[in-house]
């Protein structure tokens, strides 16, 4: 079988028949990988690199920030930035909405957008920034702030771009599920190497197993408190460490961008648009009036509003446990791994699920799994061997409701979007998409509050030795696994009056056909 008929099965698409092709879907893939290698560079290790490399995570209240921590400050830096960049989503779905070009409303952001996201995210980065300055964290405030609305504007078009390129419910399911497969790869790619790198080359400044039997006479403790130095960085190299962090991270930035870039020019030149508005573009209050009268997507904006924190320990907060609860960064790299297979499963599985169940009913279900197993792992604990396997075992099964929620809730939003044509005659794919990014920064947002504020209520202190006491480690636990629990249950309730299914869907696209038919005679 040949490559592009492998394709056509893959996608459910039909040969030359006017319609989208393999050629454009494997495009829309490769740009959204490159995106989100820029993406999580920024989402997973900016805390990390303000917290841990200029070290603002081991500022005390009233050293530098009057009434709150290094740690507490980056927290809502995080926090702030991400909501307002979420609430210019629909700003940016209305420019959308009302953009007429040569080459669409929403293929030519992919051009325009590509350099100025590159540079700023480099920027984000800088690694001769002095450490612990006040001057430092307002530069990095006033970049980040920049880079997320920068990142915005190619964003919000990108994924109403699929709307776009086809309104078959069938084959644009597929073109999103192999999509946010190819994405969660970039993701993985980034998620998984940067700890590892981070990990070998800051090696030389931490405690290895041969200073055991050293630390344990020095500091009268014996092996289970001499282990809790193992990864630690020793007293002397702790500025080396971060220097060697700033420079580390900054060199993974301009290599990842610099792969990523040229993808998105890709994806501008092989896609094409061919269901989009025509007639005179709405202004921004009347987009925000449509999405009002689009009840099926607001609801699932709150149900994604309230899933916020359900993967909290994929982002900074893991991080964070990986390299001062078990004393090994490159472990998030193991945490997240075993993410992947639960994942790549559900993700393969979702149009099966989606047939059987309906994609409301199989998004429920696999977020009540997510809920009982996230449950069942805060109360066993991580505190011995046999805890960390049924752990392991957890994690593997989370990777069902990421997976499925990955690519069931872009399926649903362009269902949302065929609705509100049926229900007022206008698409607004840039105002509706616009739900999605926001649903995706407000994620981001909490799961990074969650996770540096865990840091801070752990009291974590990357210049001491040890940087953790056994009550912080605990505390961090906690927090990342039951603001996960709560999360996953809360993401369940709205989605129960949602109402639009796979039937549906179909008669409301073949009746706006109609109306489309009998306006043109």
């Amino acid at each position: 079988m040949k490559i592009n008929d492998l394709l056509h099965k893959v996608y459910g698409t039909t040969p030359n028949d006017g319609n989208l092709q393999p050629k454009e879907a494997v495009a829309y893939a490769v740009t959204g990988f490159g995106q989100n290698l820029i993406c999580t560079i920024i989402g997973s290790y900016l805390t990390v690199f303000l917290t841990d490399a200029l070290l603002f995570g081991s500022l005390e209240k009233g050293t530098l920030f009057k009434t709150m921590t290094g740690a507490m400050a980056v927290a809502w830096l995080m926090l702030g930035t991400r909501i307002f960049d979420a609430f210019n989503d629909p700003i940016m779905g209305s420019i959308v909405d009302k953009t007429r070009t040569k080459w669409g409303k929403c293929r030519p952001y992919l051009k325009w957008m590509a350099i100025p996201i590159a540079v700023c995210t480099i920027v984000c980065f800088m690694p001769f920034l002095p450490a612990k300055t006040m001057s430092t964290f307002v530069i990095i405030t006033v970049v980040y702030v920049v880079w997320s609305m920068v990142y915005t504007v190619a964003d919000v078009p990108y994924w109403g771009l699929s709307t776009c390129m086809t309104n078959d419910t069938i084959v644009r399911g597929n073109l999103l599920t192999v999509t946010r497969l190819i994405c969660t790869l970039g993701a993985g790619i980034v998620t998984v190497g940067v700890p590892i790198i981070t990990s070998a080359v800051t090696a030389k400044y931490k405690y290895t197993d041969d200073d055991i039997a050293t630390i344990m006479s020095t500091f009268n403790v014996d092996a289970e408190g001499a282990k809790n130095y193992i990864g630690t960085v020793m007293p002397q190299f702790i500025q080396q460490n971060a220097d060697t962090l700033k420079w580390t991270y900054f060199i993974c930035a301009v290599v990842f961008t610099a792969i990523a870039i040229p993808m998105f020019f890709y994806g501008f030149k092989n896609t094409k648009e061919r269901y989009t508005s025509t007639d005179t573009p709405p202004s921004f209050f009347h987009n925000i009036k449509l999405l009002f009268k689009n009840k099926e997507l607001l609801l699932i904006v709150l149900s994604g509003i309230l899933g916020g924190a359900r993967m909290v320990y994929t982002y900074t907060g893991g991080l964070y446990f990986a390299k001062y609860v078990i004393n090994q960064e490159s472990i998030y790299s193991l945490i997240t791994l075993l993410v992947v297979p639960g994942g790549l499963v559900a993700s393969v599985l979702v149009p099966w699920m989606t047939k059987k169940f309906t994609k409301k009913w199989a998004y429920i279900y696999v977020h009540i799994l997510g809920a009982v197993v996230m449950f069942i792992m805060y109360f066993v604990g991580y505190d011995r061997p046999w805890k960390l396997i049924v752990c392991a075992v957890g994690l593997v099964l989370l990777g069902i409701p990421q997976g499925v929620n990955n690519i069931i809730t872009y399926a649903m939003i362009g269902d949302t979007v065929d609705y509100l044509e049926w229900k007022t005659g206008e698409r607004a794919e840039g105002i509706c998409f616009a739900m999605q990014t926001l649903i995706n920064k407000v994620g981001m947002a909490v799961g990074a509050f969650v996770g540096v504020m865990s840091y801070s209520w752990a009291k974590i202190n990357p210049e001491m030795t040890p940087a953790i006491t056994p009550e912080g480690k605990t505390t961090l636990w906690n927090v990342l696994i039951l603001s996960g629990a709560i999360s996953m249950v809360g993401t369940i309730i709205p989605m129960l009056f949602y109402s639009i299914t796979e039937k549906r869907q179909a008669e409301m696209v073949a009746e706006v056909e109609e109306r489309k038919t009998a306006d043109k005679a």
